[in-house]
């Protein structure tokens, strides 16, 4: 998917811009704050902001004629993917794996957990149109790691094993003690009512760098909401969301921004 970077005295005005050769409204696109305007010295020197804009996939592809509402619902969010550019792209349909494949994986952790010599089992399960391997026990919770970090990667790492397999993009979601919907109703209330403050304050709100699955969680919390904007800034895993008023321009670096903590 084809992403536009532009420039402007104020993000809204690089946006603008970007909006402006794509031929799309903002609610069509993902946005990405490059970098934010910066004065200079006695105005010598001051750079603009810089956006890269991304299209966001038409809701066609996500249609119920392509697969059933609980397996789709399901499987995007078992991708864990950000809205934000670079991180769409890949997002598309996934299919179940089997349940041969599921307990290949499944046998792989209980390896992983054997090996770390944690207190823990595991089962594989496919709940409502989604593919789990649940860990339970005394060690669980040592699985799950800071802000779900140990989960992620041994997620990713399970899924590796699927994607070498004849399942092709095939996908599940790993989970323990029933961290990930914790996790995510944690999230949404943290979105919801950040949002508010952002309104109210008329000052952009931007969060601690999260995943990409805690951060689509944030985006999706918040996409009905026309009186504000979410966007990704950044490079790597863990990037910072920002919730932007709509209307507003961000003011300079330091006094316009608030940062608050994620939730645990």
């Amino acid at each position: 998917m084809s992403s536009v970077e532009a420039e402007g005295r104020t993000v809204e005005e690089a946006v603008a811009t970007a909006l402006q050769q794509l031929r799309a409204e903002k609610d069509q696109v993902e946005i990405e704050i490059l970098s934010q305007a910066t004065k200079g010295f006695l105005g010598i020197g001051g750079k603009k902001a810089r956006v890269r804009v991304t299209p966001r996939a038409p809701l066609s592809i996500r249609s119920v004629e392509s697969a059933p509402a609980p397996a789709r619902n399901r499987a995007e969010r078992a991708r864990g993917a950000d809205t934000s550019p670079r991180e769409t792209e890949d997002d598309d349909e996934t299919a179940l794996p089997s349940k041969e494949i599921g307990e290949k994986a499944n046998t792989a952790l209980k390896e992983v957990i054997r090996l770390m010599e944690m207190d823990a089992v595991s089962s594989f399960a496919i709940r409502d149109g989604e593919a789990i391997i649940s860990i339970t026990g005394p060690s669980a919770n040592t699985l799950i790691g800071h802000r779900g970090q140990t989960l992620d990667a041994l997620e990713y790492l399970l899924n590796r094993i699927i994607t070498r397999s004849d399942e092709g993009e095939a996908r599940l979601t790993l989970d323990a003690e029933g961290y990930r919907e914790r996790r995510r109703k944690s999230l949404e209330s943290l979105a919801l009512r950040l949002g508010e403050r952002a309104k109210r304050r008329r000052n952009p709100v931007t969060l601690s760098p999260l995943s990409p699955r805690d951060r689509r969680i944030v985006h999706l919390a918040l996409q009905d909401d026309p009186l504000v904007t979410t966007s990704s800034s950044g490079r790597g895993y863990f990037r910072r969301l920002s919730i932007v008023p709509e209307g507003d321009s961000p003011r300079e670096k330091g006094r316009g921004f608030r940062r608050a903590q994620s939730a645990e």
